[in-house]
């Protein structure tokens, strides 16, 4: 409704819903273009997204160890997403 009380637009139980639907595939695919690709380009190839009934696992090294906790939170933040696991480790030690 707006200031006037004048109805904008309904919203439906499936419309709050449907962002839980999304397949383990397609939140797999986002969280690898959306997080991965953009936070760690270089070592893109070294991590993997696994997706189980919403569940991402985040697997993997990076140079940057300062950005597995950003990782996370990114991930958690896709829609679809109910909760991450993250194995990221930084480089290995020489």
């Amino acid at each position: 409704m707006d200031a006037d009380g004048t109805l904008l637009g309904v919203v439906s139980r499936a419309d709050l819903l449907k962002v839980f639907l999304r397949t383990d595939d397609d939140l797999a695919a986002e969280v690898r273009r959306e997080v991965v690709e953009r936070l760690f380009p270089l070592s893109r190839r070294d991590i993997t997204v696994e997706v189980t009934h919403g569940v991402v696992t985040l697997r993997g090294r990076n140079r940057d160890p300062h950005l597995i906790p950003v990782a996370t939170r990114l991930a958690r933040a896709v829609e679809g997403v109910v909760g991450v696991h993250s194995r990221l480790e930084g480089p290995a030690s020489p």
